[in-house]
């Protein structure tokens, strides 16, 4: 697996969890690609012709790549087509290439406590072995642990993926002390007033408290029998005399 670190100036995340973590997308249902996605994923393929098999030979590789699809969990992950800074170095071993930087990127989402939009970029460290076809040395025996080279390309965009999903939150927030949402209104609560509440009636005394308040409307007086306003005038009918 990568080895990687992050360095995150944006949102946080709620407690680390123990889920497995996942690309977006299901790649049965994955449509075939258009010509763009596909000239997109061939720029990510690296020419190792240059770097020749002489064990010690290095290049530096610095490139700006457009993300790939899927590059993400449910609730955060990187825009597809979004720019992705690579600052690398091709290193030849007798196993393989070993490729080792830092990779630049934006991730956007949903904080998962308020719903707000969040974004941020990303700083990686990777370094990974991509082994030789033939090679059956003990740091490359694992075939599901050790990615390949294919002929004479080197392919860096699961290395970037597979890291990305590794570091995103599952849970992202927008700060650390986000509030979250109004269980009853659905309102953001820090955009609330500090006493902000909601009168909360047992709803096995609903129909009681209905019934309250029909009786208390209908004691009210009427004007009618309340007798005579302020400022009003009764005339005496002269047979009540």
């Amino acid at each position: 697996m990568p080895a990687s670190s992050a360095r995150s100036t944006g949102p946080s995340s709620d407690a680390a969890s123990t889920d497995v973590r996942r690309p977006v997308g299901d790649p049965v249902d994955k449509p075939l690609p258009t010509p763009a996605e596909k000239a997109a994923e061939k720029a990510w393929k690296v020419d190792l012709r240059e770097l020749g098999r002489r064990a010690g030979s290095m290049r530096e590789w610095e490139k700006t790549l457009p993300a790939l699809s899927g590059w993400g969990v449910e609730m955060i992950g990187v825009p597809q087509g979004a720019p992705v800074e690579l600052r690398l170095r091709l290193e030849s071993v007798m196993e393989g290439v070993l490729v080792s930087g830092q990779v630049e990127l934006p991730v956007t989402g949903q904080c998962a406590r308020c719903l707000e939009p969040v974004e941020d970029t990303l700083t990686l460290d990777v370094q990974e072995l991509y082994a030789y076809a033939g090679s059956t040395t003990e740091a490359t025996s694992g075939e599901d642990e050790v990615r390949r080279i294919d002929g004479d390309r080197l392919d860096l965009a699961p290395l970037v993926r597979d890291t990305v999903v590794l570091t995103l939150p599952l849970s992202p927030t927008c700060r650390p002390d986000c509030a979250g949402l109004c269980v009853d209104c659905g309102e953001r609560l820090d955009d609330l007033p500090a006493d902000h509440s909601h009168e909360v009636l047992d709803p096995r005394w609903a129909g009681l408290a209905a019934r309250f308040t029909e009786t208390a409307d209908s004691a009210e007086p009427t004007d009618s029998a309340a007798g005579p306003q302020p400022g009003s005038t009764h005339r005496t009918d002269p047979e009540e005399n």
